[in-house]
């Protein structure tokens, strides 16, 4: 049995889908903070991400799914298993921002001496500014930190995916502080566990197979012999294409995977090269 910490909040309900193409059912009741999953040797737990990598470092929690921010800003010492890079509104990173307001004579970090700044990541913050050797007052911010400037404090630290909630507060981007992704993270203890890690490598696996997945397609064609040179020299690959006989001999089977984004270019050019019959199709995990 391994204990799974899973983000409560604006990552739930993404990482629920993520779970489920990764091959877990996940139900919950909207009051309940321990979810039914279908996998006797998994226990989940609905946490805030702020708090899963002290709880995974304690080792009240064996592994979770937390930001690469809050796992910095708790100076957490965890075992990182791998990078997942999604977020609430899809696939991507986030940011943590330098943002003033739009009047503001700030233009750089250097001009933040002396000043204020609100934001939940005091420490990564506090680190930056030594960085930058810059002396500022950092405070938390309990939430609703894009009203505090200019009147409660000179600048903000916030978390942005489109920086939309920057503007609609007329705040204006001065610097990015830290870029973070989703990490799956365990303690150091159950990784060293048999057992638990190669659990916790299997979860890994899946979920990183279903986060790739959801940037390819599958393609499959028939190509004539004479054919095939000009439409292998079109198609990337994670290898080489599966390429299988018909039973017309002049005739073949080609199937492989490309990035989604390609495929509105790449399907006219393989038509126009002699394809034919050509099958794109959604994918559910890819595991390189």
């Amino acid at each position: 049995m391994i204990k799974l910490a899973l983000p409560a909040g604006s990552l739930k309900e993404s990482t629920f889908a993520l779970m489920k193409k990764a091959g877990y059912t996940i139900s919950s009741s909207s009051r309940s903070y321990y979810p039914r999953i279908d996998d006797p040797e998994i226990q989940v737990m609905l946490v805030r991400a702020q708090e899963i990598p002290r709880y995974v470092e304690s080792g009240a929690l064996d592994v979770g799914l937390t930001g690469a921010d809050w796992t910095a800003e708790n100076q957490a010492h965890i075992h990182t298993v791998a990078e997942l890079t999604y977020a609430k509104q899809g696939s991507g990173s986030v940011r943590w921002v330098l943002a003033v307001p739009e009047t503001s004579s700030i233009k750089s970090v250097k001009d933040l001496k002396g000043k204020r700044i609100a934001t939940e990541l005091v420490n990564v913050v506090k680190a930056y500014l030594k960085k930058h050797q810059v002396k500022a007052e950092v405070e938390f911010s309990w939430g609703a930190t894009e009203a505090k400037p200019p009147l409660l404090a000179d600048a903000i630290v916030e978390l942005t995916e489109t920086g939309s909630s920057l503007r609609a507060n007329n705040l204006r981007i001065v610097d990015t502080v830290l870029t973070s992704t989703t990490l799956l993270i365990a303690n150091r203890n159950s990784w060293k566990d048999q057992a638990k890690r190669q659990k916790i490598e299997n979860l890994s696996i899946l979920l990183q197979g279903a986060l790739l997945a959801e940037v390819k397609v599958g393609l499959k064609m028939n190509v004539q012999k004479q054919d095939l040179k000009k439409i292998l020299s079109l198609l990337p690959a994670l290898k080489n294409p599966t390429i299988a006989q018909l039973t017309d001999d002049k005739w073949l089977d080609v199937e492989t995977i490309v990035d989604e984004k390609i495929v509105r270019n790449l399907i006219p050019k393989l038509k126009q090269a002699g394809a034919q019959g050509i099958i794109e199709y959604p994918l559910n995990k890819v595991v390189p």
